[in-house]
């Protein structure tokens, strides 16, 4: 069970300090998404910001493009050398590009799946990827409520990755908390991606107390 902190919904104002936190909790990943203004009606975390955050952590980052135009993102963000970049197959103009683009530049590829879409889109290509990014929320903006209908679609996907030979992890992102975990623990989740409802979510700032209670969850 991995944990991803989803960095942008730490105190932007203190993200060195939230960093470092972060690193005592031993998080395994820094989650970063990554918005356009135009995939999703909101705006996040430029380059310089995970350059920056990079130069000042050793945790990987995941990066998760929330764009129209992937390609594009996938060129802009490479060179800061991220464990994974996903981009929603919604706006893909062509997967398989952009699956061999991020491989090209040395970096895991992941594929997003917003929870309206049906998992067919996807299917054609879980054999190429790393991993697959299941939202459990739309896009675009923290603090929503958990879809559950995305868990009859995890079992889904379950039942298709245990015919491949090459099965890439399941990572989860949305409204993912103590009561939410309940439900997805027995769904085969490799990464958690844990934001306002579970982590940054009030004064308490004992980030390693919090991880640990999810992880415990049976």
């Amino acid at each position: 069970m991995k944990i991803a902190a989803s960095i942008m919904c730490a105190n932007q104002l203190e993200l060195h300090s939230e960093l470092k936190k972060l690193e005592d909790a031993k998080v395994d990943l820094l989650h970063c998404d990554v918005m356009d203004g135009v995939f999703v009606n909101n705006l996040a975390m430029g380059p310089y910001v995970l350059e920056q955050i990079k130069s000042v952590t050793n945790i990987p980052l995941d990066i998760h493009l929330a764009t129209v135009d992937t390609l594009k993102y996938i060129d802009m963000y490479s060179y800061l050398n991220p464990e994974y970049i996903s981009f929603h197959i919604e706006a893909s103009k062509d997967v398989e590009i952009d699956i061999k683009k991020i491989k090209s530049k040395g970096t895991k590829a992941s594929i997003a799946i917003s929870p309206e879409t049906s998992l067919e889109s996807v299917k054609p290509y879980l054999q190429d990827i790393d991993m697959i990014l299941v939202m459990t929320v739309n896009p675009g903006f923290s603090g929503q409520k958990f879809n559950y209908k995305v868990l009859d679609k995890l079992d889904e996907l379950n039942k298709y990755l245990s015919t491949l030979s090459n099965r890439p992890l399941i990572e989860v992102d949305g409204c993912i908390n103590k009561e939410t975990v309940k439900e997805l623990k027995h769904k085969q989740i490799d990464v958690y991606v844990l934001g306002t409802s579970a982590l940054f979510n009030n004064k308490i700032e004992d980030y390693k107390s919090k991880i640990n209670e999810i992880k415990e969850i049976k």
